[in-house]
C-alpha cells in the first residue's frame, strides 16, 4: 500500500485556515481503481470554507457531527448517515458538536459514479441507510490493511451499486439475479490466479461483465465473496506448505500475501492459530 501522510495540526481558530489543537489528518492514495484519495481526520475547531472537488466525496462521521451547505441548502451528518457530495458543486463544513468530529472520506472518480447522478446527489446528499453505512466502514477497514486491495475493491463495488440505487430512486434490496455460469467462470479465473491475484476490473473485462454483477453472481452461487474465496485458497496452500516445513516468511511470498503479517492475519482468522503455531504442531489445527 502507498505510504500514508499523517500530520498533527497546531493551534488555530475555526475558519482560520488551520485545523486547531489536537487535530490529526491521515491521507493516502490506495491501489484500488476509482479511489482518488482516502482521507481520515479528527478536527475540533476547523471550519472548511466554500470549495469544490473534482471527485465524489463519500463521507462517514465516526464521532461528533458535521454541518455543511451544499447548493445553498444546509445539511448534517449524524452518526448513522452516509453523505455523498458530488463533484464540481461548492460546499463547506464545520463541527456541529462542541467536541468537533472524526470522519473518514473516500474521494471517488467518475468510474465509480457518473456525472449523470450529480443532480440527484445535490438533492439528496445525506443517506440514512445502516447497510450502506456498514459497507462503507468495511471498505475503509480493508483499505488500511496492506494486501487486502481485492477485498476493498469488492466491497466498494457493492457500495457504488447501492449508492446508484439510492440516487436513481430504485428499490434497494431486490433479490440478486442468479448467473451460475458467470460465477463458475470467475471461480475458474480466481483458481488460475491464486498467487498473482485479480482485480475486479480486469475480471470484468475478461468475462464481459460489470464488476458489481460479478460480485453478486459469485456470492449468490457460492455463499462467499470473491475476495474471501481467494484468501481461502491462499490459506489452503499455505497450510500445505507449512506442513512441508517451509518457513513462514517464504510461505507468505509463495502464496500471494502482501507480507508475513498479512498471511498471519488471514491464517489466524480461517484456521484459528498463527502460521508459526500451526507449523510447529506438524498437524492440521483447523477445520
Amino acid at each position: 500500500m502507498p505510504s500514508k501522510a499523517t500530520t498533527r495540526a497546531g493551534s488555530g481558530t475555526a475558519g482560520s485556515g488551520t485545523a486547531g489543537p489536537g487535530a490529526t489528518v491521515t491521507a493516502w492514495r490506495p491501489g484500488v481503481p476509482g479511489v482518488v484519495e482516502v482521507f481520515h481526520a479528527r478536527f475540533t475547531e476547523y471550519a472548511y470554507p466554500m470549495h469544490v472537488h473534482d471527485a465524489w466525496t463519500l463521507l462517514i462521521v465516526d464521532d461528533g457531527a458535521v454541518r455543511y451547505d451544499l447548493d445553498r441548502h444546509e445539511h448534517g451528518t449524524p452518526h448513522d448517515t452516509v453523505s455523498l457530495l458530488p463533484p464540481h458543486v461548492p460546499h463547506n463544513g464545520a463541527p456541529a458538536t462542541a467536541g468537533g468530529f472524526r470522519k473518514r472520506v473516500l474521494y471517488l472518480d467518475g468510474s465509480r459514479l457518473g456525472d449523470d447522478l450529480i443532480g440527484a446527489a445535490v438533492d439528496r446528499p445525506d443517506l440514512r441507510d445502516p447497510v450502506l453505512r456498514r459497507r462503507v466502514g468495511q471498505v475503509h477497514a480493508a483499505l488500511v490493511r496492506p494486501g487486502d486491495e481485492l477485498e476493498a475493491e469488492s466491497r466498494l463495488t457493492l457500495v457504488g451499486e447501492r449508492l446508484r440505487e439510492h440516487l436513481r430512486s430504485r428499490e434497494a434490496g431486490a433479490a440478486p439475479r442468479r448467473d451460475p455460469v458467470l460465477a463458475r467462470r470467475l471461480r475458474e479465473l480466481l483458481d488460475a490466479r491464486v498467487v498473482e491475484g485479480l482485480a475486479l476490473a480486469e475480471a470484468g473485462a475478461l468475462l464481459s461483465a460489470h464488476p458489481a454483477h460479478l460480485v453478486r453472481a459469485f456470492s449468490t452461487a457460492y455463499g462467499i465473496a470473491p475476495h474471501q474465496y481467494l484468501m481461502s485458497r491462499r490459506v489452503g496452500r499455505a497450510r500445505r506448505m507449512l506442513l512441508e516445513g517451509w518457513p513462514v516468511s517464504g510461505v507468505a511470498v509463495a502464496t500471494g500475501f502482501y507480507d508475513q503479517a498479512h498471511l498471519t492475519r488471514h491464517f489466524r482468522r480461517l484456521v484459528g492459530v498463527t502460521p508459526e503455531r500451526y507449523r510447529a504442531t506438524g498437524a492440521p489445527a483447523g477445520g
